[in-house]
């Protein structure tokens, strides 16, 4: 299937609605094509953020909650954060009592400076652009606090790379088609190409206010975990 990735005039408009149609059968899909691996990934990515009771952790691009949920679970205050509609409206489901608010991740409505952690999960490559989010972010947080950052990644090892790409640019087409939207997870594998490498995707990190900024390796590679503190 032909697809051609939207600009950045486009993007925006056609990725929220993208998320809009598959928000009632997300959690499943993401389960059935991370081989239930994403849970695992996303407690990493909470145990980087290192919440205490009480902090309050910022989940950009929320989608249905997962990562604001664990947060909770921490004992942290979340609050989750969306530009879809259909994506909050399952995430209130999933946790009635949830703090959710519609707003773009590049313009937060929060004051400077009032979080712990900012945590985002697998969303990196759906923004129009990478800088303004990370400087947003930079904005709302506390002197050393933490970013917390998820994203897919291919595996280094040459087979190990070969079969994530079959899997990833081949298979997850069809296993979306099945269960949900062809044309969404068409998209969502070729939307690495919006992606920047891990050592500029650091960059980015440092160049928005973040000290400590460092990169680990999931599931034998086959997703990131980015992270660093703002500095004071």
């Amino acid at each position: 299937m032909g697809l051609t990735l939207p600009g950045p005039s486009e993007k925006a408009e056609v990725v929220r609605a993208m998320f809009d149609r598959i928000a009632p059968r997300y959690d499943l899909l993401n389960a059935v094509i991370s081989l239930g691996l994403d849970r695992r990934w996303r407690r990493a990515a909470i145990a980087a953020a290192a919440l205490a009771p009480g902090e309050l952790a910022i989940d950009v691009a929320c989608g249905t909650g997962d990562l604001a949920e664990l947060a909770a679970a921490a004992g942290a205050y979340a609050l989750g954060v969306d530009f879809a509609p259909s994506m909050l409206g399952a995430a209130r489901r999933r946790r009635p009592g949830a703090l959710l608010v519609r707003a773009d991740a590049a313009a937060l409505p929060l004051a400077d400076g009032v979080g712990d952690a900012v945590v985002c999960g697998f969303a990196l490559r759906n923004f129009v652009a990478i800088p303004p989010v990370l400087a947003e972010a930079a904005r709302v947080l506390k002197p050393g606090g933490r970013l917390v950052l998820l994203e897919v990644a291919a595996p280094e090892h040459r087979l190990a790379h070969w079969a994530h790409g079959v899997y990833f640019t081949r298979i997850v087409p069809v296993i979306g088609a099945l269960l949900a939207d062809r044309w969404a997870y068409t998209y969502l594998p070729r939307s690495v190409a919006y992606l920047p490498d891990t050592p500029a995707l650091l960059g980015m990190i440092r160049a928005a206010g973040f000290r400590d900024a460092c990169v680990r390796r999931l599931g034998g590679g086959a997703a990131q975990l980015l992270t660093g503190h703002r500095a004071a």
